[in-house]
């Protein structure tokens, strides 16, 4: 399956230990309020706010400050006001990029976006410039040590999954955005560990980038997760293995 680039994936791992986690519980806490708000303080009603706890708990986020973040989203706590927008631009070599924010400054959020694109060889763009190269998908990471893939791919399917990517370190499961919440459960229930489970936008097709281009990509991509107000990214860029290695290497 094509798309979920590697650059998201050993984010996703990273994130989990990194010791950010105060910056990550922000976001999450974001999401909470914003899902609280737009479909109610009672999870067992409201989709959204259901997998957005699930992915604060997966983030061992700790259970007072899931709880805070739904009364302020209910409005039963004092909060900031949020917004929340998607901006779609392009990176070096024409790459394809979609920003979620939540913020408390629309204004603000949108220059430093701005100039985060321009700084990194890229350009933001206007809304639909890039949106319609990616699909809406449901996405489940799952721990590969140990596993047998041939048999976990029986019961993935059987689970009422789409498809499955197995990785070096990880292995990625497909779902249908509403099917989402049904794998998980239905994995889980047959004992299967779940690392992570979100819904994100995948890219259709791919765009490889020689390495100069490539690293500039990078580079951007990292400068907006490390931005307050962006809640998630997305590019339809296929990392190498080879250029993965480089730019972490670099990195350290």
């Amino acid at each position: 399956m094509s798309g979920h680039s590697k650059w998201h994936s050993i984010k996703h791992q990273k994130g989990i230990a990194d010791a950010k986690r105060g910056q990550l519980f922000t976001k999450l806490s974001r999401e909470i309020i914003m899902a609280a708000r737009s479909g109610g303080a009672n999870p067992e009603g409201n989709a959204r706010l259901r997998l957005a706890v699930q992915k604060a708990k997966d983030a061992r986020m700790p259970g007072d400050n899931i709880q805070r973040a739904i009364q302020k989203g209910s409005g039963t706590a004092e909060g900031v006001q949020l917004i929340e927008a998607t901006f779609e631009g392009h990176g070096a070599g024409g790459a394809a990029i979609i920003v979620d924010i939540v913020s408390d400054n629309r204004n603000r959020a949108v220059q430093e976006l701005r100039s985060a694109f321009t700084r990194g060889g890229g350009n933001l763009g206007e809304n639909g410039c890039v949106a319609w190269m990616f699909e809406t998908r449901g996405v489940i990471s799952l721990p590969a040590a140990g596993k047998n893939i041939d048999e976990l791919t029986l019961q993935i399917i059987d689970a009422g999954a789409e498809d499955i990517t197995p990785q070096d370190e990880y292995i990625e499961v497909y779902t249908a955005p509403s099917d989402l919440e049904n794998v998980r459960l239905a994995l889980e229930g047959q004992g299967v560990e779940i690392e992570s489970a979100e819904v994100r936008r995948i890219a259709k097709t791919t765009c490889a980038l020689d390495e100069h281009a490539a690293f500039q990509v990078l580079r951007l991509l990292d400068k907006l997760e490390e931005m307050d107000d962006v809640q998630n990214v997305d590019s339809n860029v296929d990392f190498t293995d080879e250029i993965m290695a480089k730019y972490e290497a670099q990195a350290r």
